[in-house]
C-alpha cells in the first residue's frame, strides 16, 4: 500500500525500495495508538493519512509542540510516539513514557542523537527510524546552498525585486577547478560527491572512518581531516552527530582552512561551533557559509518568530553577515521524501507489532567514531 497525500490512490513510489512499502495486512497495527509530536502542516500530506489508514482515525493524536520533560504527559497512554529532530527523548522522558505504557519510539528522520538509546534498551522500548527517506533531497539542497552563496543569489534576487538591476558586488567564482572536500561519505555525502564531481573540481576529497568503494570509483580521494581542511576551497558536511563529531568544525579546524573557504552544512547543527564561525567570519577567514541547521535551532526552527524579540545573539550575528545563508532545516522537505517517511514509519509499526526484525531498529552499540579526526 502506498499512501498519497489524500490517503488513497495507490501508486508506485519513485526511488523507494519495495521492501520499505507497508504490506497489505496491517491488522496488528490497527490496535496501535500513536502520538505525533512536533506536528507540522506538511505532515498532513502523507504521514498523518498513512498513520490513520493503518492505525485508525481515533488512534492518531497530533501535537504541534516538541516532546520534552514538560510535554511528555501529553502522550497519555499511547503505544508509540512519533518524533522529529528537535524532540527530546532523554532518560526522564523515556522513563515517563514507559511508565504510561509506551512501547515504541518512531523517529521520522535518520538521526537518533536526541534519543537515549541505552535507557530505551534498559526499559525494553524499541526505537525505529527512517534511515534513508531521500538522500537525494539533502544532497541536492547542499549543492543548491553552495550555488546560492557562491553566486550571491539571495542578494541578487532582493535587488531585482526592488528594481535595482545593478550587478556590482555580485561577483562569484567558478566551482570548476576548485578543491572540494566531503566530510562524511554515507548515503547523502556519496550523492553530494557525485553531483559535485560533475562540476569538474581539480580535486575531490573525502574523509570518513568507513571509506566507500563507490566514492573511490568516482575519483574521490580519502584524506585526513587535517588535509581536507587545509586543502579544500569548498567543504560540505555530511556526518552524523555523535559525541565524537560534536563541533568537528571549530576553532582548531577553522584555523587550518584556507582563506575564503566556503562551508556548507546540511547535516546537524552541533557539528559546527557557531561562535567559532562568527569569529572566523569577523576575521574574513570564511568566504561563504550556508547552513540548513543550527546548533540551538530547537527554539526557533519550524516556528514563525517574526513577531517576537529574537533572543539568540549568535544566530542573529550569523544572519547579519552578507556572505551567510541560513535556511530552517528544510533540506529533507520534498514530496518524495515525505512520502517515503510515511511509508517507512507505518512499516516500522507493522514490523514491531508482528515482532519482525528490521534494519530500521536502532540499538545502543559500543561508541565508535563515525569520523576519525586523525585518519
Amino acid at each position: 500500500v502506498t499512501v498519497t497525500k489524500h490517503g488513497k490512490n495507490p501508486r508506485g513510489n519513485k526511488g523507494a525500495s519495495s521492501t520499505n512499502q507497508p504490506r497489505l495486512s496491517p491488522t496488528a497495527a490497527m490496535s496501535f495508538s500513536v502520538t505525533v509530536f512536533s506536528h507540522q502542516k506538511y505532515d498532513n500530506n502523507f504521514l498523518i493519512p498513512a498513520l490513520k489508514l493503518h492505525c485508525g482515525e481515533a488512534k492518531v493524536k497530533t501535537l504541534p509542540i516538541a516532546l520534552s520533560t514538560d510535554t511528555v504527559e501529553l502522550a497519555g497512554s499511547s503505544d508509540a510516539v512519533c518524533l522529529f529532530v528537535n524532540d527530546i527523548a532523554d532518560k526522564d522522558v523515556l522513563t515517563k513514557l514507559n511508565a504510561a505504557g509506551c512501547k515504541l519510539i518512531l523517529l521520522r528522520n535518520a538521526g537518533f542523537n536526541n534519543v537515549d538509546l541505552e535507557v530505551a534498551g534498559e526499559l525494553g522500548m524499541s526505537v525505529r527510524r527512517v534511515p534513508a527517506y531521500s538522500p537525494y533531497a539533502v544532497a541536492e539542497m547542499a549543492v543548491a546552498l553552495l550555488l546560492a552563496v557562491v553566486r550571491k543569489i539571495p542578494k541578487a534576487y532582493n535587488r531585482v525585486r526592488e528594481h535595482n538591476f545593478s550587478i556590482s558586488g555580485l561577483e562569484g567564482f567558478d566551482i570548476r577547478g576548485k578543491k572540494i572536500g566531503i566530510l562524511g561519505t554515507g548515503n547523502i555525502g556519496k550523492i553530494a560527491a557525485g553531483i559535485l564531481k560533475g562540476f569538474g573540481p581539480s580535486r575531490l576529497m573525502g574523509h570518513d572512518a568507513y571509506p566507500s568503494d563507490e566514492c573511490k570509483a568516482m575519483g574521490l580521494e580519502y584524506v585526513s581531516l587535517e588535509e581536507l581542511c587545509q586543502e579544500s576551497d569548498i567543504i560540505s558536511i555530511h556526518v552524523p552527530l555523535f559525541p565524537s563529531t560534536y563541533h568537528i568544525i571549530g576553532k582548531e579546524t577553522l584555523a587550518m582552512m584556507k582563506p575564503n573557504v566556503v562551508i556548507i552544512n546540511t547535516s546537524r547543527g552541533g557539528l559546527v561551533d557557531a561562535e567559532a564561525l562568527v569569529d572566523a567570519l569577523k576575521k574574513n577567514k570564511i568566504g561563504g557559509l550556508a547552513m540548513d541547521v543550527y546548533e540551538h535551532e530547537s527554539s526557533f526552527f519550524f516556528h514563525d518568530c517574526s513577531d517576537q524579540v529574537f533572543g539568540d545573539d549568535v544566530l542573529s550575528r550569523l544572519l547579519s553577515f552578507n556572505n551567510v545563508i541560513i535556511t530552517a532545516h528544510q533540506a529533507f522537505l520534498t514530496k518524495e521524501a515525505l512520502e517515503q517517511i510515511s511509508l517507512t514509519t507505518v512499516q516500522n509499526i507493522i514490523d514491531f507489532s508482528e515482532n519482525t526484525s528490521s534494519r530500521n531498529e536502532v540499538k545502543p552499540v559500543p561508541k565508535i567514531d563515525a569520523v576519525s579526526p586523525t585518519k
